[in-house]
């Protein structure tokens, strides 16, 4: 496309002049305002006589920010144990670097904490390599693109008891716990003798998730009877699989606190004490019983 002819502009464009210098004989195009489409080769070409004439040609290169394509990889949901692949596509003047980072700097699963390269492949992606990944796009021109890819793995439950023998006296209340990590979020139930337990009299279950992945579970055994000593499953099932644990509860002929302290029952009732004055109450039975005990010996 003709831009000018002899110290005429041809084209009808404010951000293109042309100046000539007669001392010099030299044209000067100047282009303000440079967009991204004014990049190409600018050819100059001198007529000499009627069918003979030089040219010289001169490349414009446009420096250009980095942008991150639209068919890099968004958010991931995968299953532990898969192959990832995570892509990262950037236009820009120069080619820009690409770059992986995770949140907070976390080791990457190809290890280190950046690697360089388009695409990022993790062979078999593990519940620990789930989080938000950065792509990162530089090349010197502007603040550089970035993109920010959450991973999310699926993986079956995996579950912990913190304390697995717990003791405790008749007609006290006792806690069991469990932790269970998981994604998606379980389904978790209670168990005694293959029989499932639910809120009542006896039992109060709940729940508390402390994140997307982890829940803590805890079953309160209320006013504690014979037969409900022995061992508790806690159990967790999501579409991956299937895990369970027991925390075994026994007979102990002192209280246990918590959460036994703060309450004596006595029948249906309920007698506030703090703990100072129950261990106090435990000495003195255990002493009337020692005496009572040697004088029946001694007569």
């Amino acid at each position: 496309m003709p831009l000018s002819h002899g110290s005429s502009l041809i084209i009808r464009d404010t951000r293109f002049a042309l100046r000539y210098d007669e001392a010099t004989s030299t044209f000067v195009l100047q282009v303000k305002d440079i967009q991204e489409t004014d990049a190409g080769f600018y050819q100059c070409k001198v007529l000499i006589s009627l069918n003979n004439y030089v040219t010289a040609n001169v490349e414009l290169q446009v420096r250009r920010p980095p942008v991150i394509s639209d068919n890099s990889t968004r958010s991931l949901v995968v299953s532990e144990g898969q192959p990832v692949q995570l892509d990262c596509y950037a236009g820009g003047f120069p080619a820009p670097r690409i770059s992986w980072r995770r949140e907070n700097n976390a080791i990457l699963p190809t290890g280190g904490s950046i690697y360089r390269g388009i695409t990022l492949k993790i062979p078999a992606i593990r519940k620990e390599d789930r989080g938000t990944y950065y792509c990162v796009a530089e090349n010197g021109v502007g603040r550089g693109g970035r993109r920010n890819i959450n991973v999310e793995v699926e993986f079956a439950p995996v579950i912990t008891a913190p304390r697995p023998r717990l003791g405790q006296a008749l007609q006290y209340d006792m806690d069991l716990e469990c932790h269970v990590e998981a994604y998606p979020p379980p389904a978790i139930v209670w168990l005694k003798d293959d029989v499932q337990l639910s809120n009542n009299q006896h039992y109060s279950i709940s729940h508390f998730a402390t994140a997307d992945q982890y829940t803590d579970t805890t079953i309160r055994v209320i006013t504690i009877e014979k037969r409900q000593f022995g061992e508790y499953v806690c159990r967790a099932a999501n579409k991956l699989g299937t895990a369970e644990t027991k925390v075994e509860l026994f007979e102990t002929t002192v209280p246990v606190c918590p959460p036994a302290c703060g309450q004596a029952r006595y029948g249906a009732g309920v007698v506030p004490f703090s703990s100072g004055p129950l261990i106090v109450l435990v000495l003195l039975l255990t002493v009337m019983r020692y005496v009572i005990r040697n004088a029946f010996s001694l007569a």
